[in-house]
């Protein structure tokens, strides 16, 4: 498996931006499709983002779509998330999470290592 560890989170105003990192090791980074996963309190996990293992097709869900964007560099075996316009209902743990597969999946069950989070709290 691949390990993983986030960063890039913080405390940011309504309207402010954060970009997140997910640094990947272990294994060959370019091999796994990736995603960003984010769970509020009390709340289920819910996908954000998707990106395929050679980065030629990405996915946001409709609550991000046009604020955040997910990219990779296999070269530096990272992917982000850019996000701007943040919202209030934005605040969560962020997770980055690996897929041994050309495709990513909205189901955080179909990934096979995650990261330990990162929190993002967006203040009104």
């Amino acid at each position: 498996q691949v390990q993983l560890v986030e960063s890039g989170g913080g405390l940011v105003q309504a309207g402010g931006s954060l970009r997140l990192s997910c640094a990947a090791s272990g294994r060959t980074f370019s091999g796994y499709a990736m995603g960003w996963f984010r769970q509020a309190p009390e709340k289920e996990r819910e996908f954000v983002a998707g990106i395929t293992r050679s980065g030629a097709r990405t996915y946001h869900a409709d609550s991000v779509k046009g604020r955040f964007t997910i990219s990779r560099d296999n070269a530096k075996n990272t992917v982000y998330l850019q996000m701007n316009s943040l919202k209030p209902e934005d605040t969560a743990v962020y997770y980055c999470a690996a897929r041994e597969s050309y495709y990513t999946s909205g189901s955080w069950a179909d990934y096979d290592s995650w990261g330990q989070g990162t929190q993002v709290t967006v203040s009104s």
